[in-house]
């Protein structure tokens, strides 16, 4: 075997390596997304639970309606959800386009890793970041991280609105950027005008609702960071789906060269072999 066709025969097995390491990343990709996707419902219903609970505790509640609390000079909260790795399409810069006009006012908490570190690139500084999960059973520790920090940073700057921007893969559409306002939570957008049986409780109305409002953030919460994780693994899914058509491509590619200089070699020798015939007559 000459020298060319060992060269065109190692690329070929390199380009085999490579197409078996994206099929796999696609793979595991598929797998948390589908995982996520199946939280989804679950998330949403939990936060439906908590919004009926509200509206059947002001069923409770006699006191007159507390007025809401102004925004005072405290910088606004945004939470922003990129990626946590990398190979997964376009979607953190466009949910940092997104925040861009938010950078050096307001409050960010960011999440992702690798939103975290292309933020740093275009040299724009979050105040808070953690990570994403790398499995979807650990978004509600995420969230629950990011509870922690809102809560902590309002404890000390005072009532500011809190909003958070997170990804939406859709299958059509691909990834879409979202907006939504997390607080504060107006009990008011509940209604009381519940049916059945006044419910019993341990605690008194006002601090019930106060608790019932926490998990209803903490939903929401739960709802973008499980958005984030499948928009992140659908985004890699396509990546590595385009991967593998240039690699088959190129496999072929090679495959043909690996032909053509085969045939050229057994061609060299043939023409060899009758040479040395015919000088031998």
């Amino acid at each position: 075997m000459s020298d060319r066709l060992a060269e065109v025969g190692w690329r070929i097995a390199t380009v085999r390596q490579l197409g078996a390491v994206v099929n796999a990343m696609r793979g595991i990709a598929g797998a948390r997304a589908q995982q996520s996707r199946a939280l989804l419902p679950a998330i949403r219903a939990y936060a439906e639970v908590a919004a009926g609970a509200i509206a059947q505790a002001r069923r409770l509640d006699r006191s007159e309606p507390a007025e809401p609390q102004r925004p005072g000079k405290a910088r606004p909260g945004l939470i922003v959800f990129g990626a946590e790795q990398g190979f997964a399409g376009a979607f953190v810069e466009q949910a940092l386009d997104a925040a861009r006009g938010d950078f050096g006012h307001a409050y960010i908490l960011l999440v992702g890793t690798r939103a975290a570190a292309l933020a740093g690139e275009r040299g724009l500084a979050a105040e808070w970041q953690t990570s994403l999960p790398n499995r979807a059973a650990a978004i509600p520790d995420t969230a629950r991280r990011i509870v922690e920090a809102v809560y902590d940073y309002l404890a000390s700057a005072g009532p500011a609105p809190v909003a958070m921007l997170f990804p939406v893969w859709r299958a059509a559409g691909g990834v879409t950027i979202v907006r939504r306002s997390l607080l504060p939570f107006d009990p008011a957008g509940t209604s009381a005008s519940g049916t059945g049986a006044v419910p019993l409780t341990n605690l008194p109305p006002a601090e019930l609702i106060v608790r019932l409002a926490q998990e209803h953030v903490f939903a929401q919460l739960c709802e973008a960071a499980a958005e984030a994780f499948a928009a992140e693994n659908e985004a890699r899914m396509a990546t590595m789906a385009a991967a593998k058509t240039n690699i088959d491509g190129k496999l072929a590619a090679l495959q043909a060269e690996e032909r053509l200089t085969r045939q050229e070699e057994i061609t060299a020798e043939v023409v060899e072999l009758a040479a040395g015939a015919r000088s031998r007559r």
